[in-house]
């Protein structure tokens, strides 16, 4: 079993800025997120990580930033919605058609 730890985004941001402000007093950079993680107490893949998440939102590396990710979580939950009510409405409307078909009929 898992377990996950939350780290507040002020301790991720201050993380990383270490690791780049620390670069050049280590061997490789690699080293340096090394050193920090064990001193906050998270794993070096997860700093690392969190390293390549801030080059990304800040448009230093390819990929998709975590606005662009929550924009399309919120885009995705929309149509969602839209799919539900579309489906609602179709519903209604094949009830309410048949209903006046049959009230034809008599």
């Amino acid at each position: 079993m898992k377990k996950t730890t939350k780290y507040a985004p002020e301790v991720r941001e201050r993380s990383v800025r270490m690791v780049f402000e620390q670069r050049s007093e280590h061997p490789s950079q690699w080293a340096a997120i090394q050193s920090i993680a064990a001193k906050i107490g998270c794993t070096a893949q997860t700093l690392h990580a969190w390293g390549r998440q801030h080059e990304r939102d800040t448009g230093q590396r390819d990929g998709v930033s975590n606005a662009e990710t929550a924009r399309i979580k919120e885009l995705e939950r929309e149509v969602r919605e839209l799919k539900r009510a579309n489906e609602i409405l179709r519903l209604a409307s094949a009830y309410f058609a048949q209903a006046e078909l049959d009230r034809r009929n008599k």
